[in-house]
């Protein structure tokens, strides 16, 4: 018996399926991936960081992105949405929608129950190929715990 094989998506398929589409998703070797919505601690905590890095970074050459930035790893192909993005001096974007960042220099993640395991571990590894990284910031929802990476 004969199976169809999964259809693969080219980069460019997902971003002009991401950019009309009403909910976000992720994107990583050729599939894309749902992402859930988030709860209300995790998205107190999303604004109130948001909040203080932008006031931290006022009178600088850095600006702040919230979760609505898509950033891409170019070094293995992952589209995601951080919770929140930083960059110090010219930001890089894919083209000119401006919608995809390319060198990030601080990523912040607010950790969920449901995706602590995954910002820790795999999207960590995707995160340190970013060559403009220099911090990784790991908020918990769930307790008062917050942990920076440089």
């Amino acid at each position: 018996m004969a199976t169809n094989p999964a259809t693969r998506l080219t980069p460019e398929q997902y971003l002009e399926i991401e950019r009309n589409a009403e909910s976000k998703s992720e994107y990583f070797n050729g599939e894309m991936f749902a992402m859930g919505g988030a709860r209300e601690g995790h998205n107190l905590i999303g604004l109130n960081l948001g909040a203080e890095v932008h006031q931290q970074l006022r009178r600088t050459a850095c600006r702040a992105y919230i979760n609505d930035m898509r950033v891409r790893v170019n070094a293995t192909g992952l589209y995601t949405y951080p919770d929140l993005a930083a960059v110090c001096g010219e930001p890089e974007f894919l083209d000119d929608r401006r919608d995809t960042l390319l060198n990030p220099n601080l990523i912040a993640e607010v950790l969920s129950p449901s995706t602590e395991r995954y910002d820790r571990g795999r999207k960590f590894e995707h995160y340190r190929s970013i060559e403009s990284l220099a911090e990784y910031l790991l908020v918990s929802s769930d307790r008062i715990n917050a942990e920076l990476y440089t």
